[in-house]
């Protein structure tokens, strides 16, 4: 059975493609907008792949307000909207802040204005766990103080909460639920879809590449923090677990008899330290692992993980892919992305 159109902006990225892929799963029908600008069109034909049907992508700039309204006068039927477009590199974020504020909160302004307009309502936010910064609370919860931004990618996500937020509040009838990831990594189990980056910054792909001869070698960076080996602790979660949870929020906001706006942590409550996901690697691909032991690097943050039981009680969530599962769909997606040559 139908149950309605799901609009997914950056649908060709790696946490949209996924999600429109449970969104299918979940019985919607899906579209998409990704101007390609940090994305490819490869991931929407594996996605079809998956799917056994084609999803229809708009390559269009949701900064152009006029060319967003056009998709969604084509695309009269929308139920639902699943924003995900955004520039998400932290270092990039502070060379080029003007960039990141114009892109992500631009974009995130027309899409709200067109939700308004063609009277959309019900809506979800692509956050990040970055909005709590240092934090001395341990697990994070949804009630744990937003902190000052370390980056300004991070502010734009505290930003964009608040709009989201007083949005929502202007109307009667609008649903906004914020989701704040901790750590996507891994990739489909099919194969067909999984992260794509030539130069990641993120941990997980940085190792895939290690280990496929991309890179000579890898740094781990500080082993002398105040956790149980010396390396930083994060919440790595499956990038199939977090577009599971998109379908639940949407499924969820449909079912909702009033208007609220909805927060919940993306993650499995479980910290695992560096050195522990380079074991877990090891453990998994039989693939020794040419790294160093570095100095720590500005800005990293110790430890954080998250309280997830809002996101069980209220949406039935539950990850269910673990620390293994993760690094072993990773390592099977860059050993296909070799094979595909991409």
């Amino acid at each position: 059975m139908n149950k309605g159109k799901i609009l997914v902006t950056g649908g060709c990225g790696y946490i949209g493609a996924h999600t429109i892929v449970d969104l299918v799963a979940n019985g919607f029908e899906v579209v998409s907008i990704d101007n390609l600008s940090n994305s490819r069109i490869e991931m929407l034909q594996g996605v079809a792949k998956i799917i056994g049907k084609e999803i229809k992508n708009y390559p269009i700039d949701i900064c152009d307000k006029a060319a967003l309204l056009s998709v969604f006068e084509q695309e009269s039927d929308i139920l639902g909207v699943i924003h995900f477009a955004a520039y998400k590199s932290v270092p990039e974020s502070v060379s080029q802040p003007l960039a990141y504020y114009h892109n992500n909160l631009l974009g995130l302004i027309h899409i709200l204005q067109a939700c308004e307009s063609y009277q959309i309502k019900h809506f979800v936010f692509s956050s990040s766990c970055s909005v709590y910064g240092n934090t001395l609370q341990l697990p994070v919860t949804e009630d744990t103080p937003v902190q000052e931004a370390e980056s300004p990618y991070a502010a734009t996500k505290i930003m964009g909460e608040r709009i989201c937020n007083d949005f929502a509040k202007s109307k009667t009838d609008f649903n906004c639920t914020l989701l704040r990831y901790f750590n996507p990594v891994g990739a489909h189990e099919s194969g067909h879809i999984g992260e794509m980056n030539e130069k990641p910054e993120n941990l997980v792909p940085v190792i895939t590449q290690t280990a496929i001869g991309k890179r000579k070698q890898m740094g781990v960076f500080g082993t002398d923090y105040d956790t149980r080996d010396g390396s930083c602790i994060r919440d790595y979660i499956h990038v199939s677990d977090i577009a599971h949870a998109h379908s639940l929020a949407i499924l969820h906001s449909i079912a909702s008899p009033t208007a609220q706006v909805q927060l919940y942590n993306l993650g499995t409550g479980k910290g695992v330290s560096v050195l522990e996901l380079i074991q877990a690697f090891e453990s998994v691909t039989g693939v020794q692992l040419n790294y160093t032991l570095e100095g720590r690097r500005p800005g990293d943050v110790v430890q954080v993980y998250a309280d997830r039981s809002k996101a069980e009680q209220t949406l039935n969530w539950v990850p269910k892919y673990d620390i293994k599962q993760m690094m072993a769909s990773a390592w099977q997606w860059e050993l296909n992305m070799q094979q595909m040559d991409l």
